[in-house]
Parts: C-alpha cells; sequence; structure tokens
C-alpha cells in the first residue's frame, strides 16, 4: 500500500486510552491547520465531544461511545451489579442526548448496555471485561464493514470517472477507509485515475475542512467547491457518480446526511447522474418508518452568523434556521451500498433483507 494512503485510511481518529479509563480522538474541529489529540476522562468531556463536533461521522461517534462507557464504567467504585447497571444507563442516557440524528450513537449505547442487561447476576468485574470485548468489537466490526463498502463502491466507478462528494465520510469520521470516501482510497491503491469534486458543506465545511485534507494527503485528485457550484460540475460533464455517507437510513430508504445532500440528489437526478448513499447496516433504523420520522439536529444559529470569519457576517438581530442534516428521498437514490452488498429499490424489500 503505498505509505500516503495508508497515512490516510489507517490514522488513529478515536482509540482507547492506555490506561482503559479515558477515550482519545483527534479534534476534528482543529483541522486542517492542527492536529490536536484530546484525551476524554469525564462523562462532560465525551458529551462535549460528540456535541461540539470534535469527534463527528456516525460510525466514529458510535466507537467513541462504546470506549466512553467502558472507560466510564472503569472508573467507578461501585461493586454492587444492580447500582452498576443503574449508574450505567443513567450516563448512557446522557451521551445519548448529545446529537439526535446519527442512529449509530444510540446503536452502540443501546449495544453497550445490553451487556449489562443480558449479564444480570454477574459480578462487576465480569461485567468490566464483557465490555472492553464488547467496545473494541464495534470497532473492529466497523473497520471491517468500511472496507466491505469500499469494495462494493469500488465496483461503481470506473477508471477516469469524476465523483462528487458531500460532506465528509472518510477514515475521520469512521475507522480506517471510511464509507462514501472509501470506495476512492481504494481506487488510489489499485492505480485507478479518479477525480473528486468536494462541496465545503457550510456552515461547518467539513467537505472543505476535511474531506478535501484526506483526499490531498492521500495523492487523489481533488477539486474543492462551493456548496452551490455542484450543479455547474454537473452541468459541464465532470461528474459521472455523487457518493455520500449517511447518518440513519429509514426502512423506506430515505437517508438523512449532512445539510444540502438531498440538493445535490435533486441536481444529481436533473442531470442523469447515479446518486449512491454508502453506509454500515448501523445506520439503518428499520424502526424508523421514512424520513419524516428522523429527528433533525438544530444547532446555534452563531454558526451561520459568524463561525470562521474574523467579524460576524450577518446581524445580530437577523434570525437564522440551522439544520445540521436534511433528508434524501429514497426515488432520488439510485442505490443504498453497505457491507453486505448493494441495496437497490424497493428499498423496503431490499434493505430488510440485509437483516434476515
Amino acid at each position: 500500500m503505498p505509505e500516503d494512503i495508508r497515512q490516510v485510511t489507517h490514522i488513529d481518529n478515536v482509540r482507547l486510552g492506555e490506561d482503559e479509563r479515558s477515550v482519545v480522538i483527534i479534534d476534528q474541529s482543529q483541522l486542517p491547520n492542527r492536529t490536536v489529540y484530546l484525551t476524554l476522562r469525564t462523562p462532560e468531556q465525551l458529551y462535549n465531544a460528540i456535541k461540539l463536533l470534535q469527534v463527528r461521522g456516525a460510525p466514529a461517534i458510535g466507537i467513541c461511545a462504546g470506549y466512553g462507557t467502558y472507560a466510564l464504567a472503569r472508573q467507578w467504585e461501585i461493586r454492587d451489579p444492580a447500582a452498576f447497571a443503574k449508574e450505567f444507563h443513567h450516563w448512557k442516557e446522557y451521551l445519548n442526548s448529545s446529537r439526535p440524528t446519527a442512529v449509530n450513537l444510540s446503536w452502540a449505547l443501546e449495544r453497550m448496555e445490553r451487556v449489562v442487561t443480558e449479564h444480570e447476576g454477574q459480578s462487576v468485574e465480569e461485567l468490566l471485561e464483557l465490555l472492553g470485548k464488547e467496545c473494541r468489537a464495534i470497532h473492529q466490526e466497523d473497520i471491517e464493514m468500511c472496507r466491505a463498502i469500499s469494495e462494493y463502491g469500488l465496483s461503481l466507478l470506473k477508471d477516469g470517472d469524476g465523483v462528487l462528494t458531500h460532506c465528509n465520510a472518510g477514515p475521520l469520521a469512521t475507522s480506517r477507509y471510511g464509507t462514501a470516501l472509501g470506495p476512492l482510497f481504494l481506487g488510489k491503491e489499485q492505480g485507478m485515475d479518479l477525480h473528486v469534486f468536494a462541496d465545503e458543506t457550510r456552515p461547518l465545511l467539513q467537505g472543505a475542512r476535511l474531506t478535501s485534507y484526506e483526499l490531498q494527503k492521500a495523492g487523489i485528485d481533488v477539486t474543492l467547491i462551493c456548496d452551490n457550484m455542484a450543479s455547474i460540475v454537473m452541468k459541464n460533464g465532470w461528474v459521472q457518480a455523487c457518493f455520500v455517507g449517511c447518518d440513519r437510513i429509514a426502512a423506506n430508504g430515505d437517508a438523512a446526511n449532512k445539510i444540502g445532500t438531498s440538493g445535490v440528489a435533486i441536481l444529481a437526478k436533473h442531470y442523469g447522474i447515479p446518486f449512491y448513499v454508502l453506509g454500515p447496516t448501523s445506520t439503518i433504523d428499520l424502526n424508523c418508518p421514512d424520513g419524516d420520522h428522523i429527528p433533525i439536529e438544530l444547532r446555534d444559529p452563531d454558526e451561520i452568523r459568524e463561525k470562521w470569519y474574523a467579524e460576524p457576517m450577518a446581524l445580530k438581530e437577523v434570525k437564522c434556521y440551522n439544520p445540521a442534516f436534511d433528508v434524501t428521498d429514497h426515488t432520488l437514490i439510485t442505490a443504498i451500498v453497505t457491507e453486505k452488498g448493494i441495496c437497490r429499490a424497493p428499498f423496503e424489500q431490499s434493505l430488510a433483507e440485509l437483516f434476515r
């Protein structure tokens, strides 16, 4: 594997601290100009890291939550299993309230709590050992899922293709290769010549700060564009496919992703360009019937007014609407790429089949 690719795809963005009482993350809010590692030890530090996007990307949030609940549990002096289970549930619910849209957060937390509830009667020492195995399993499974998604996604591309992506779904947001960016890294490894257009993804600029950063560092041909430039690059014939990640997929195939994704899908439909959503099966929520039932996180209006600017770019009195995500209708999605295969319409059937 070329060294530049390895340095990006194998980045250690979320890991359990050596003392197993902390979680170490790359502070993504500081990229691309500074690479800062944070050590998270308290519930408040874990909550804020997720809420303030120091760790972000649905799979990475899930990994962080798994390690985080285990690290917290290792710190407690509780030795009564019933009291331990009660304390675990309290902090699990606290962390789960940090961000509502990404289903991987609740999925990982529920999975960790099941270790406690399904082993009722075992000692706290035994529960801690099981929790340690479970959080490591969540991480390892994501590594394997990302590789499989990358291989399935690459099968949809040919040498010389132009790909437009929105937001960030690379190794920083996941583990190893990533989801929507994974096929691009894998293609580079295999000698394919792919050209990527990365939307800046306002207001948080995750496309600019993270996606273009990862692709450039890996030696992949990337061009950064403003979000409202997607139409012209499609019209120019420079885009043969759109690859995006996802934070939650409903049972009917509606998919929540970073705000602006649905607009890209509408443009792709107009220009006849296939639009692919890539994500692990852990982001599929069969209990959610459609996109209308996906909770959409609303963030601080000042992210629009003044974040990244030396001075505010709008009057303080101006109202701002700042949803973090939107929902792309399943009718706009060509296929959903998972680690178990490529799902096509009707999605109610193809997604459900993954879990049979």
